[in-house]
């Protein structure tokens, strides 16, 4: 262990997860470039690999080896006659690279302004808002494989994109901590066309004015959504939108649809539905309600809030009495979102 610099012990992690949440890693690095990844892998025991932590729940002390990646980098990685590819390093702050596509003229990636985390974490879930998801301009991300040791590319098709999903999650990857994401290279059309269809953002768009927005002006209206409806961890600990939004079959959501006629869905490619998470909590009482020093944030009900101190025990206590809660009154199972360290 001494041949490894800046290996440390028993570490907080309080200040890596934006939950705020008590907890302790066994052993911490630091990762700054790939590089540093073989002498670690070699260490053997259990991994976890950490981005900004706006996506975690610390339920305990945690045995193994926290990676928490910080490799910086952004850079046009080269062009063709229809897209810029442009290449990010894992550690990046996401909403700073978003804004730096667009200073440049690099239009695609608007619609994900302000969602909080790292470029690294982006693909593991697929990141998505306002009619857009991380996968629609994804080109291609490098890896290192802490069980062989080597670097591994994956492609748009090796992710194997799906709602909130990848590769990482259904393999289990992001738990294990096998694979630590590097870096990563998007692919942003020349030919670029607005996704302005979601309802929200159509909304402020027109209540802007705008007709024919460009790139900023989409981010500049999504920045004003995301604000108004969620806190700022540095003022309210949150880790964002707690549940995923429900995918149910069509025969399970006629059936909610007779019995609940404003109820909002979302027909997909697929043949199934999806239902807003926000609408369900907030019918089944929760919106706005605590158990204990957590609960569910008065402006959208997705959104989990820390107002004192608290464990990830409390944020468990909650989040299994607002699935019981839609549960009972819509037989619908709502999957939480983000990781929890260690498994519950």
């Amino acid at each position: 262990m001494s041949t490894i610099p800046d290996l440390l012990s028993d570490f907080s992690l309080a200040a890596d997860n934006t939950l705020g949440l008590p907890g302790r890693a066994a052993r911490y690095a630091r990762i700054v470039s790939a590089e540093r990844l073989a002498a670690l892998a070699a260490l053997g025991g259990r991994r976890f690999v950490l981005g900004g932590g706006s996506n975690l729940v610390l339920s305990g002390d945690f045995d193994g080896l926290v990676l928490r990646v910080a490799i910086p980098g952004r850079a046009l990685a080269g062009e063709d006659a229809d897209a810029w590819y442009v290449r990010v390093g894992a550690g990046e702050n996401w909403q700073d690279f978003v804004q730096w596509t667009l200073a440049r003229g690099w239009p695609g990636l608007e619609n994900l302004s302000l969602i909080p985390g790292t470029a690294g974490a982006a693909p593991i879930q697929n990141i998505g808002a306002y009619g857009l998801e991380v996968s629609e301009h994804f080109h291609s991300l490098s890896a290192f494989d802490m069980k062989s040791g080597k670097t591994v590319n994956f492609d748009r098709a090796a992710c194997r994109f799906a709602y909130r999903d990848s590769v990482f999650k259904q393999e289990g990857w992001h738990l294990d901590g096998r694979f630590v994401i590097t870096e990563l290279t998007f692919r942003l059309p020349k030919n670029w066309r607005p996704a302005t269809a979601y309802g929200e953002l159509a909304a402020e768009l027109d209540a802007r004015g705008l007709v024919r927005p460009d790139a900023r002006q989409i981010a500049d209206a999504v920045i004003a959504l995301r604000r108004r409806k969620l806190p700022d961890p540095a003022l309210l600990p949150n880790a964002g939108s707690f549940f995923r939004n429900p995918l149910v079959d069509a025969g399970t959501a006629a059936r909610l649809l007779a019995e609940h006629p404003d109820l909002p869905r979302y027909p997909q490619p697929d043949g199934r539905v999806k239902l807003a998470g926000g609408w369900l909590i907030e019918r089944a009482g929760w919106k706005g309600r605590d158990l204990g020093p957590v609960g569910m944030y008065e402006k959208q009900a997705l959104v989990l809030v820390r107002r004192g101190p608290a464990t990830g025990a409390d944020v468990l206590s909650l989040m299994r009495a607002v699935q019981d809660g839609v549960r009972r009154k819509f037989g619908v199972d709502l999957e939480p979102e983000p990781v929890f360290l260690p498994s519950p």
